[in-house]
């Protein structure tokens, strides 16, 4: 059944999410101190039983210098320059294991998968620690450090992700001109991050993104992760309005309006994880141009295969 709004008022929905008069600002200047304290990346070859793909093992700077890990798959013996691919993962996961996730580099990209800070016990295993101030928060991530912008964890965990695009342009095998990144849920909020955000991304496919128009997420759904920031909420009651400002420093709807590169969004209209109105606020507004796949009888995995087949023509034509 529908979680959300019906489709015609999806199609006019455009979200109420405040643009913080400083937001442009509070972010190059969280990605220059990250940058300033960045050192250089470590890039040692996995060996494996496979066949077609190359794994490297890859640490690369993140927020604050802090070092985090991903897997660097390529096609087996090629040199490049190619094309690359960074995806990222969603709630509660982490980069997994080498052999996983082989259907970028199968299609012949370079794919940087990055681990998920603090993350990566849920369903997938991550070895990425998460160096962030400590403070009263529900369990999970979305309400560490939630009192101040400054604190915040996807403060750490966006910044990591503009930061993996940093990194794949430095890899030797990657063409710097040809980078698209991907990812859904918690990455597709990652993924339209990156989009806003990083340098020399060319094309983005941001699946039912997390972590957009928030504050209407926590009002019309109670199922986690957004259920944490109720929990947090029903708790601090007198810090209601203080805890939406620090969210709309890191609300999709805010990224969508400074993306400028070719994307594909999609929404689930039966996700009772992600309402599919927030999705939709995302899309409206967008500022480069994007197309809105609805996928109309599923929930929170969306396409599944089928945006995975979508995907990778999106991704031929524009890289």
């Amino acid at each position: 059944m529908l979680k959300d709004m019906p489709l015609e008022e999806l199609r006019r929905y455009q979200g109420n999410v405040a643009m913080p008069d400083d937001f442009d600002a509070f972010w190059q200047r969280t990605l220059a101190e990250s940058r300033a304290a960045a050192e250089p990346l470590d890039l040692t070859p996995v060996p494996t039983r496979l066949k077609t793909v190359d794994v490297y093992d890859l640490t690369f700077p993140g927020f604050a210098g802090q070092p985090v890990k991903a897997w660097v798959r390529a096609p087996h013996g090629e040199t490049g320059p190619l094309p690359a691919v960074v995806s990222y993962v969603g709630y509660g996961g982490g980069r997994g294991l080498p052999m996983e996730t082989l259907l970028w580099a199968s299609a012949g990209y370079v794919h940087v998968h990055m681990d998920t800070r603090g993350q990566g016990s849920g369903w997938s295993v991550g070895e990425t620690p998460d160096f962030g101030p400590t403070g009263p928060a529900v369990a999970g991530v979305c309400t560490r450090g939630i009192d101040d912008r400054e604190t915040y964890y996807y403060r750490r965990l966006f910044t990591d992700a503009v930061l993996a695009v940093d990194a794949a342009r430095q890899l030797p095998m990657v063409d710097a001109a040809r980078i698209g990144t991907t990812g859904g849920s918690q990455g597709g909020a990652m993924a339209l991050a990156s989009a806003a955000l990083a340098t020399g991304v060319k094309a983005s496919w941001i699946s039912v993104p997390f972590m957009s128009d928030v504050r209407r997420a926590v009002e019309a759904t109670d199922t986690r992760p957004y259920a944490e920031f109720a929990e947090y909420l029903a708790c601090h009651r007198d810090q209601v309005e203080r805890v939406y400002a620090t969210l709309a420093y890191f609300d999709g709807v805010n990224f969508a309006r400074r993306a400028s590169v070719p994307a594909v969004i999609t929404a689930a209209l039966m996700d009772d994880i992600v309402p599919a109105s927030t999705v939709f606020a995302v899309h409206h507004n967008y500022a480069g141009p994007n197309e809105l796949v609805v996928w109309s009888h599923n929930g929170h995995e969306a396409g599944g295969p089928f945006e995975d087949a979508q995907a990778l023509d999106f991704f031929a034509d524009r890289l």
